[in-house]
């Protein structure tokens, strides 16, 4: 598979799961397990372009895909994305658990729906858990990243 770009391989047993593999085999331990059970979204990844549940995809299906992980969100100089520096400068985490998930949710959502709603927002992250925010701010980060005014979002 490719992952951010550069060909890996492993061996790994037929189980193994794809966020396993990337913690454990390539030491890319930005991608959060949190449930293990595809529940909370701490492990989105994007695979072949899409936003998965890597704790839900066998190693051994990513064979030949390109994965994305949120180590390769950063721009080519280092710093940070767009949608990166948005949660920075609205607060879109605390803890930090659930952010690269949610990141990677945030790229996927903005990728097929560069202006969304402020409702298409909190319906996209559904499949996303933090326990922190109330995602209040993590909504506002995804609208600032599209480019929209976000001094009219209601806290929920």
């Amino acid at each position: 598979m490719t992952v951010n770009g550069k060909s890996v391989s492993g061996d790994v047993e037929g189980r193994t799961l794809l966020a396993e593999f990337l913690r454990e085999g390539l030491k890319m331990t930005g991608t959060h397990i949190g449930c293990d059970t595809s529940q909370c979204g701490a492990c989105v990844v994007h695979m072949n372009g899409e936003a998965v549940k890597s704790c839900s995809v066998l190693a051994l299906d990513a064979e030949g895909a390109e994965v994305m992980t949120i180590e390769g969100m950063a721009n080519p100089d280092g710093s940070l994305s767009v949608i990166q520096q948005a949660f920075q400068d609205h607060h879109g985490l605390q803890c930090g658990f659930c952010t690269p998930g949610m990141v990677m949710s945030a790229a996927a959502l903005l990728k097929d729906n560069p202006k969304p709603t402020e409702r298409e927002i909190r319906e996209y992250l559904e499949g996303n858990i933090c326990r922190c925010t109330g995602y209040h701010n993590i909504v506002k980060a995804i609208m600032a990243a599209s480019g929209q005014d976000v001094g009219a979002i209601a806290a929920e």
